[in-house]
């Protein structure tokens, strides 16, 4: 493999590898890195793409790269970076060089909002939810107060936990228990409508999404395994809330 492959080779391997990390659909992931391949005349560039890993090669008999995605989040500000690079690459905006450099850049990057930040936002996000769904207003400010906590909960045990579906559901068992109290002081009027409301934060809305179009896309492993994902993120919430109310 010449350089000029390498070089396409290790653009089209990081630009997959931060947008899987970034929560992107797989088959985004390989159009992009197609894409990229044949703006530079490989066209028949192969790649693969799962929730958990990236198979590349600048053709059907050549060398393959692999990387391993072992960590991902939601960040769709990176997502776009790639995006915007991408679409320089294959308008020829941009050289190989100068696109791995930016790449390399958006990679280190810390693009999402400060901690303090997201729990004010997802509190809102809660207390929102709960009149959405229903809710009257004197439970707004706790499923506010409910939601924040329980995602501040969610982020901090994240920290000490490699496994998410655990911080989730302590997140969930926190929720339930300041909805009981809430509701029993007086302060909360409907139970289920705050629960409802401040567990939205945690719910894991774009795995689902990303399940179902990569299952309409074709992309029938990553499409399966990012459902079993969802769902298991929904159980560890569910049985977080159904935990507290076997304890009442």
């Amino acid at each position: 493999m010449h350089n000029m492959d390498v070089s396409i080779a290790k653009v089209c391997m990081l630009a997959g590898k931060i947008m899987l990390e970034s929560g992107a659909e797989t088959y985004r992931v390989e159009d992009t890195m197609n894409r990229i391949a044949v703006s530079y005349g490989l066209s028949n560039a192969q790649s693969y793409a799962t929730p958990t890993g990236i198979i590349f090669s600048v053709d059907r008999v050549e060398k393959t790269n692999f990387i391993r995605i072992s960590k991902r989040s939601t960040d769709l500000h990176k997502i776009t970076e790639v995006n915007s690079i991408s679409r320089k690459l294959t308008g020829d905006e941009l050289v190989l060089s100068e696109a791995l450099v930016q790449l390399e850049e958006v990679d280190q990057a810390r693009l999402e909002f400060a901690e303090w930040i997201q729990v004010i936002a997802a509190a809102f996000v809660a207390g929102c939810f709960t009149i959405m769904f229903g809710g009257i207003w004197a439970d707004f400010i706790p499923s506010l107060i409910a939601g924040g906590i329980g995602y501040a909960t969610m982020l901090w045990f994240d920290r000490l936990v490699a496994t998410r579906f655990i911080s989730e559901f302590i997140a969930s068992v926190a929720i339930g228990v300041l909805a009981i109290v809430f509701v029993q002081t007086g302060m909360g009027v409907e139970l289920d409508k705050i629960i409802i409301g401040a567990v939205m934060p945690l719910v894991p809305g774009l795995h689902i999404t990303n399940a179902v179009r990569d299952l309409l896309a074709g992309h029938l492993v990553a499409g399966l395994s990012k459902g079993v994902e969802a769902v298991l993120t929904a159980f560890a919430i569910g049985a977080g809330v159904a935990v507290v109310f076997g304890f009442i």
